[in-house]
């Protein structure tokens, strides 16, 4: 803390005269003029609320994922949950833990599908901009929260080699390198990859190793170029991630004490994605038409110990394949200074998702989850007998065929009147869905009172569900230009996409095993095991359909004002006030009496209240950015019949997010030195409520870091840290079992980074 203090005192009480740093490579591609998104407006110069990062930023920042830019922007919040899978983002108080998600991603013109691949490793990033509130009349499905537009650097915009290595604690290393050329005027190439170590911060104390260790790679081949009125554009990528987890501590519930990670079986995740990208333009003179084709693949497996305990309960293993094709064709007008701007587009989608989640239940989980159920039911008949198991482990296996197709027609168009800039949009979104399903299971089973060997049990529960949404999604926003900024108003509606609750299929058919069990003895399953059921909030379910496991869409309506100013040279300030209503929320429940699964529900109504605050201040070396957001989320009303919790806050998302970076640069020009540049940070976020009854909460916590980087030619070394101060704090709260966990923020990180770009 002491070394953090004396490089801020430095940092400000420094008398240096200071210059703006200059950098040939920054320079010549923050330089290029930044041409218009294929879908309309965007900047601070339009009625909408946006964070940018350019590639000097990211690459300053040392940005390596999506989770590093959690907190830089207002109302932005996305913890690391210890695992790639779980990539859960909050925007503005709603967000989700598990299915589809509130913020969509944008990676070169095209969408990202599958939220398992949201968490990907960062390098030759050109821009990010993340675009708050709904963006569904443009981007349709899952975007209610937010769309982050990631762009690339293309190999017609800079040439040459770039390079990065960094090692930090925990021996942790990554690296990237990426050759750019451009052989003719009208066509380029470049070649990326990165490698990525990420050495654990977690013991997993019972099996004796670090439980977070993980491994990723990837590589990105782009080709560009043009011929006559075509412009093209083709990306393909690939990515490798292996890692362990999870590092999820128990909660001592009576002495408020959080305890180190201990589980006895092995969990980690594994995944590979393949995506290609093709754009293609052709220029009509006044109007342009595009195309954006996609193939996405991915492969995942994740293996948890279900119960995070030393008992030998139940593990769990994901595994998903699933293709995608996308294609979306726009047509709009070319002029960027006419005064009536317009876009019309299509977009159809297709996904094939291959499912496969056999849940292990073991002797502890046999003898305590499903035997003792059973034989408490049984004694209040029969006292002095038993049912039995004659193995000690069985497997509950579920196997899913989920396609999903979609179809949208969209337009938006806006018009300059004088001092006033109005904006309208509408979009037609047309989603069908479907689910084959076979969840079973082989038991050997013996009630001891009327059987003398062991019969087996086999339980099958195996159907098709589909269903179909439509949606239409407007947009409405006037804008008043001023002489230093402007002030606009916008109403959008959002949604995130329905679907089917794949994790519960095992409690299904662990209550449809019990009953055909009890049925099989002819005894009455009320009267000796009770029943299992879904209650009134979060639907019903029979062991014959599996209805009861479809959620509807969650639907949002935005109302927003807001203002982009540049007072004075060198000062710009954003400011927005949001107020959302949120209909058939989509809530993350745990029934009544399951023990392994948790499923989505449409439970709840809830609003939303906020404000964002953007400064960034610049003067000769001297850079100041401050982010500050406020949300107030609340039910509404959510029964789910055991108390209604309407008034209490929206579990998961924070109320307070706050961010301070503050650098200054100065020119050294000497021999082996060309500048210093210092940097302090500052991330603030809370109270986060780990609860619908609000009885558990994340306090407000800090977290500082700072940097000094040495330019020296084409080579930059960084010296950094993360969380300087050591805070402990929790990312994620969940039950499992009747038993309560955590996820603990990472401790004090220091690494070192070198930047080379020829």
């Amino acid at each position: 803390m002491k070394i953090l203090i004396t490089i801020i005192a430095i940092f400000f009480a420094s008398t240096l005269t200071a210059q703006e740093v200059s950098d040939t490579l920054y320079r010549d591609i923050e330089g290029i003029q930044i041409t218009a998104s294929l879908k309309g407006e965007r900047g601070n110069s339009h009625p909408i609320s946006s964070t940018k990062l350019t590639m000097r930023r990211l690459e300053e920042r040392g940005i390596a994922s999506v989770k590093d830019i959690s907190l830089i922007s207002p109302n932005f919040y996305q913890p690391d949950y210890g695992s790639s899978i779980t990539s859960s983002i909050y925007v503005r108080g709603f967000g989700s833990r598990i299915d589809q998600p509130v913020l969509g991603v944008v990676i070169d013109n095209v969408p990202v599908m599958n939220k398992n691949a949201y968490d990907f490793d960062f390098y030759d990033i050109r821009r990010i901009e993340l675009l708050r509130g709904p963006q569904g009349t443009l981007y349709g499905r899952n975007t209610s929260g937010g769309v982050m537009n990631i762009t690339t650097l293309s190999p017609m915009e800079w040439q040459g080699t770039r390079a990065m290595a960094e090692y930090s604690t925990k021996s942790s290393y990554r690296a990237s390198a990426a050759y750019h050329l451009r052989p003719s005027d009208n066509f380029g190439v470049s070649i990326a990859a990165a490698f990525n170590h990420d050495g654990g911060h977690f013991m997993n104390i019972y099996r004796n190793e670090v439980c977070d260790r993980g491994n990723s790679g990837s590589m990105r081949l782009r080709v560009v170029g043009n011929k006559g009125r075509w412009d093209f554009d083709n990306s393909l990528s690939a990515g490798y991630t292996r890692e362990g987890g999870y590092a999820y501590h128990h909660y001592n519930a009576e002495s408020a004490a959080i305890e180190p990670v201990s589980y006895n079986d092995p969990s980690g995740y594994e995944r590979l994605t393949i995506n290609e990208g093709f754009t293609a333009r052709y220029n009509f003179g006044k109007m342009s038409l595009t195309s954006v084709t996609s193939y996405q693949y991915l492969d995942d497996t994740m293996t948890l110990d279900q119960d995070f305990s030393t008992k030998s309960m139940f593990t769990m293993q994901q595994m998903q394949r699933e293709h995608t094709i996308t294609e979306e064709i726009i047509l709009r007008n070319n002029d960027n200074d006419a005064r009536w701007q317009w876009l019309g587009g299509a977009f159809l989608f297709a996904k094939w998702l291959d499912m496969s989640s056999p849940v292990t239940f073991k002797e502890d989980g046999i003898n305590e989850l499903i035997l003792g159920n059973i034989n408490k039911g049984i004694h209040s008949v029969f006292p002095d007998n038993n049912m039995l198991f004659g193995s000690d482990s069985f497997v509950i296996n579920s196997d899913f065929s989920i396609p999903t197709y979609g179809a949208a027609l969209y337009g938006h168009t806006s018009v300059d009147i004088g001092q006033w800039h109005l904006t309208a949009g509408l979009r037609f979104d047309f989603e069908h869905a479907s689910m084959s399903y076979n969840s079973n299971a082989v038991v050997p089973y013996c009630f001891d009172m009327t059987m003398t060997e062991f019969k087996d049990l086999y339980t099958e529960f195996k159907g098709h569900e589909s269903d179909m949404f439509f949606e239409i999604l407007p947009k409405i926003a006037a804008q008043y230009n001023l002489l230093h900024g402007n002030v606009y108003a916008t109403i959008t509606r959002g949604y995130k996409a329905g679907g089917y609750n794949t994790q519960i299929f095992s409690d299904i058919l662990q209550a449809k095993m019990m009953n055909d069990m009890m049925s099989d003895l002819g005894i009455e399953l009320d009267s000796a095991v009770g029943t299992t059921t879904y209650d009134s909030a979060v639907g019903t379910t029979t062991y014959d359909s599996a209805s009861a496991t479809r959620y509807k869409p969650e639907t949002t309506w935005n109302f927003e004002v807001g203002t982009h100013l540049n007072l004075v040279k060198g000062l710009y300030v954003d400011a927005s006030l949001f107020w959302i209503e949120c209909f058939d929320q989509q809530v993350t429940v745990l029934p009544k009496g399951m023990n392994t699964g948790r499923m989505m529900s449409n439970a709840a109504r809830a609003r939303s209240l906020g404000v964002e605050l953007s400064a960034e201040y610049t003067i000769k070396g001297f850079n100041l950015c401050a982010n500050y957001g406020y949300t107030n989320a609340k039910f509404r009303n959510y029964d789910d019949g055991v108390a209604n919790y309407a008034g209490n806050y929206l579990p998961y998302a924070p109320k307070n997010t706050v961010n301070v970076i503050a650098s200054y640069s100065w020119l050294i020009d000497r021999d082996f030195i060309d500048s210093i540049t210092l940097t302090a940070d500052w991330r603030g976020v809370g109270s986060i409520y780990w609860n619908e009854t609000n009885t558990l909460h994340q306090p407000f916590y800090s977290l500082v870091g700072a940097n000094v980087s040495l330019r020296m030619g084409s080579v930059t070394a960084t010296l950094w840290g993360r969380n300087l101060t050591n805070a402990e704090y929790n990312t994620f709260y969940f039950k499992s079992v009747g038993e309560e966990f955590f996820s603990q923020g990472r401790p004090i990180e220091i690494g070192i980074r070198v930047n080379v770009n020829l």
